[in-house]
């Protein structure tokens, strides 16, 4: 049955009007009351200007870095539509939940849209979004809008009430300030929703692009005052990327810009791209610890380089008129692929990680598609570019036999693959920051959407060095092998040892588990758990199961540090492995016949080769 308001019936036709390019006319006035810290609830009062008639209000489903229908309609609450102070009734489309029909009576000229957006209260229903140092305010999550019309033709006037003191950080432009309300001048709906705001009690603003030709700024928010101390050696660094990413490009896609540092353990983590700004959740030690954090330092990387590949440059079946017309996600292994191939690099160039450590990091990625994907047997990367709609990140029984988004990081090892072969034809002349500059480095200044299609981008590595691409890449896309061979044509090899690299090391420490994929071919908590196991490797083959948990190794009680000596032991002796293993309340032993040690990934240089991944991470001059 409809859900339809305590007030009179409405009769409204089911389907929802389709997006029409024309302006909508008049302004909308979006207010978010976002000071009730202690329920993390966001009141939202709106003024729509209408005509008498059927009309629909939506909203936002399809969320714009997601990729995905992952709008919280299920976290909307107390919905009530008036005209005048006098209730109107609504009801929900039958089969778009996102979507609201409601008769506007004649003579009315305006309507006051009023509900709740709750944030999660723990993790377990979604991001946290307020806490009591910080909050993350994103407009699809706290607005309704007009159907029939595009986004970017519907003028919005949105303000927001903080909490008394705080100070924030937004790509909007403030257009007054009284006590602690906050209006921006009015932009288009489609900007507005890519413009979310950080606020926080404990926050900082640093400039990385002093005298600069657009203003670039580090907003941080954080649990605690200690958290926002910045050492000049660290704002140094983070000023190489924009300068890097300036020499990359050439060109700029905003007329300002701010990352929007979260460094919390309370707000939910964070990684999201938009236009003229960014959301990155780190820990509260991203600046204090420096050395011992940086292991996913690349984050701000990556969502910078969106900028220009995913915002500015986007996938045609991404271009979507509204936020409720489906996406189409083909294109993804440029938007994302790519950009997590410049995250790594211009982590390095700038010096958001050490050459080494950048090393470590795709010594990672490699040994992933080498030995910890055979989903491949039976996937390709450019179909994992449905994951976004299939799965939406939810946890999966067997990651490495199901594949998950892997257009992210085997996207990046396509790309090495294109850049090598492009530095090999061209004999170190060309090179995929020439793609770059190309493709993405197009109309400084502009902030629309320039799409494109796989032939485009076809073609802009034609006109850098001529070459079958279509086939290079659709080989690589389609493929049901490991897209290794860029590495090889980089100068480096994987090669497995006993010794984890301290990218190992910091992921153990930072997911609280022990790495045994390449060797036994599972990955345990610290409580015994097991994270995952590798379909067909060593653990499954001898009947443990993702799901179930160690108890105890050898006749010891189960740690990380026992089921590591037990596999050492394994390699110069016969016996095979004996775990004790709990499966739901039945405790059973499961022996593994494996001796060939520890095993954890390196790149070691291939003799009388030239060193291509070197030259890539260098800086550029």
């Amino acid at each position: 049955m409809a859900s339809v308001s305590a007030h009179a019936a409405v009769t409204i036709p089911a389907d929802v009007p389709a997006p029409q390019n024309v302006p909508y006319p008049g302004t909308l006035t979006l207010q978010v009351d976002a000071t009730d810290l202690a329920h993390r609830v966001f009141g939202v009062h709106e003024t729509i200007p209408v005509q008498a008639g059927k009309l629909t209000l939506l909203y936002p489903a399809w969320i714009p870095g997601d990729h995905s229908p992952t709008g919280p309609i299920d976290k909307v609450a107390g919905l009530k539509i008036s005209a005048g102070g006098k209730p109107l009734a609504w009801v929900r489309d039958q089969y778009d939940v996102y979507a609201f029909h409601v008769d506007v009576p004649a003579g009315v000229s305006s309507i006051d849209v009023d509900f709740q957006m709750l944030s999660a209260q723990n993790s377990g229903q979604g991001r946290i979004l307020m806490t009591p140092e910080m909050e993350s305010i994103q407009w699809a999550n706290v607005s309704l809008s007009p159907a029939g019309h595009y986004a970017r033709q519907i003028t919005v006037q949105p303000s927001v009430k903080l909490p008394v003191g705080w100070q924030f950080g937004t790509a909007l432009t403030t257009a007054s300030q009284v006590g602690n309300v906050v209006s921006f001048q009015p932009i288009n709906y489609d900007d507005l929703v890519d413009s979310p705001i950080l606020a926080g009690k404990y926050f900082k603003r640093l400039d990385l692009d002093p005298k600069g030709r657009s203003p670039v700024h580090l907003d941080i928010a954080a649990d605690d005052a200690t958290s926002l101390e910045v050492t000049p050696k660290e704002l140094e660094v983070h000023r190489n990327l924009v300068r890097q990413m300036d020499k990359l490009y050439g060109a700029r896609h905003y007329n300002h810009y701010d990352f929007l540092l979260s460094l919390t353990k309370k707000l939910g983590m964070i990684g999201l791209e938009h236009h003229r700004s960014s959301e990155d959740g780190a820990s509260p030690g991203y600046f204090t610890k420096w050395d011992d954090n940086w292991y996913g330092r690349d984050l701000l990387a990556h969502e910078y380089n969106h900028s220009w590949d995913g915002k500015y440059r986007r996938g045609f079946d991404l271009n979507t008129p509204n936020f409720d017309v489906p996406m189409g996600d083909s294109l993804l292994w440029v938007y994302e692929g790519q950009t997590q191939y410049w995250g790594y690099m211009m982590s390095a160039r700038s010096g958001l990680m050490t050459p080494e450590q950048d090393r470590d990091v795709w010594a990672l990625a490699a040994a992933t598609y080498d030995r910890n994907r055979p989903a491949l047997g039976w996937r390709s990367i450019a179909d994992t570019t449905n994951d976004p709609t299939i799965a939406q990140r939810a946890p999966l029984p067997y990651r490495n036999y199901q594949m998950s988004e892997d257009y992210y990081v085997g996207g990046a090892l396509i790309w090495l693959s294109v850049d090598t072969k492009l530095r090999e034809l061209s004999h170190e002349k060309k090179s995929l920051n020439d793609f770059a500059h190309a493709f993405f480095g197009v109309n400084d200044g502009a902030w629309d959407v320039d799409p494109y299609h796989f032939e485009d981008v076809v073609s802009t590595l034609n006109s850098i060095v001529p070459y079958d691409w279509a086939s290079f890449l659709r080989s690589r896309l389609d493929a049901h092998k490991a897209p290794l061979d860029g590495l090889e044509r980089a100068g480096w090899k994987l090669s497995y040892d006993a010794t984890p690299s301290p990218a190992i090391a910091a992921s153990e420490a930072h997911r609280h588990y022990i790495d045994a994929i390449y060797s036994l071919g599972l990955a345990a908590r610290a409580d015994g758990s097991l994270y995952d196991v590798v379909w067909n490797g060593p653990a499954f083959k001898a009947g443990l199961g993702a799901g179930m948990v160690i108890t105890a190794v050898n006749g010891k009680t189960f740690s990380p540090d026992v089921l590591k000596a037990a596999i050492t032991a394994a390699k110069t002796g016969t016996a095979p492995i004996e775990l004790m293993v709990k499966n739901f309340d039945e405790f059973q032993t499961i022996k593994i016949d494996y001796h060939g040690g520890l095993q954890y990934p390196h790149l070691v240089r291939i003799p009388n080769t030239k060193d291509r991944l070197s030259a890539i991470m260098a800086p550029m001059k």
